[in-house]
């Protein structure tokens, strides 16, 4: 970040952000209106490598892959730009976004006021924001901020503690991580007992732990109304198709829980 403010200055991004197309209605995508919570919504990510997998996929041209998934239904992409972790870039955002319509998240270790409007001014619609790396008032802050631009957040919790945190801060997109940020283990049986705790007027996504049709039946039918899903996208050959099935999959768990 500190090499990226040296050649685009906050005043200068806060122009480019002004000047940007309005961001589009990531909550109304997701689910967030009441005529679509019956189907489950899928976020698809375009994710090069992992500190827990290492490299995924080499994604030589993530436009495309966001076009297969736009064509497949999923209701946002997301797409990794932390570089040093995850292979990602502000570049590759920018070739999806002039890729695709559909609403974009900027997935990154936010911490800094620039970064949000960078999201901004780069066309996101959605970001990340995690509790567990952020206090109380940058949590409540770099909402607001991301509000006044229009854009939604995704607030990402893997414990009781920090779903009550996100709910303070009035988040109405809440994520529920089943991977353990210490140990980079995945463990999906806490996703019931933590998105139980989310109140229902929020959205509801499951984070994580997305490998086939029987992980999204688990977490749809424990209360999700959307899926991020990375690895089990990029790894596959007909990513469109995979989309699908995971949501006709996640509609028929929502159908049978209600």
């Amino acid at each position: 970040m500190e090499a990226r403010q040296r050649l685009v200055t906050l005043a200068e991004l806060k122009e480019r952000a002004a000047a940007a197309a309005p961001a589009r209605d990531a909550w109304t995508a997701l689910g967030g209106a009441s005529a679509s919570r019956g189907e489950l919504k899928v976020i698809a990510e375009i994710k090069r490598r992992s500190p827990s997998k290492g490299d995924l996929a080499s994604i030589a041209d993530p436009a495309s892959l966001a076009v297969q998934y736009a064509e497949g239904g999923a209701s946002a992409i997301s797409v990794l730009t932390e570089q040093r972790r995850f292979n990602g870039s502000l570049a590759d955002f920018d070739a999806v976004r002039a890729a695709v319509d559909t609403p974009l998240l900027r997935k990154d270790f936010m911490i800094d006021e620039y970064q949000i409007w960078e999201a901004r001014a780069h066309g996101a619609d959605l970001i990340l924001l995690i509790v567990a790396s952020l206090s109380d008032a940058q949590l409540g802050e770099f909402s607001a901020l991301s509000r006044e631009l229009g854009m939604n957040v995704l607030v990402e919790t893997h414990t009781a503690e920090e779903i009550e945190r996100a709910v303070a801060a009035e988040a109405r997109i809440i994520g529920v991580n089943v991977r353990n940020l210490k140990t980079l283990d995945v463990d999906r049986s806490v996703f019931a007992e933590l998105a139980g705790g989310i109140p229902a007027g929020a959205l509801v996504i499951a984070e994580s732990g997305v490998r086939g049709v029987d992980d999204v039946r688990h977490y749809a039918a424990n209360g999700a109304n959307a899926v991020l899903v990375g690895e089990a996208l990029v790894s596959d050959a007909t990513p469109r198709e995979r989309i699908a099935e995971f949501m006709a999959a996640g509609a028929e768990a929502i159908a049978a829980r209600s």
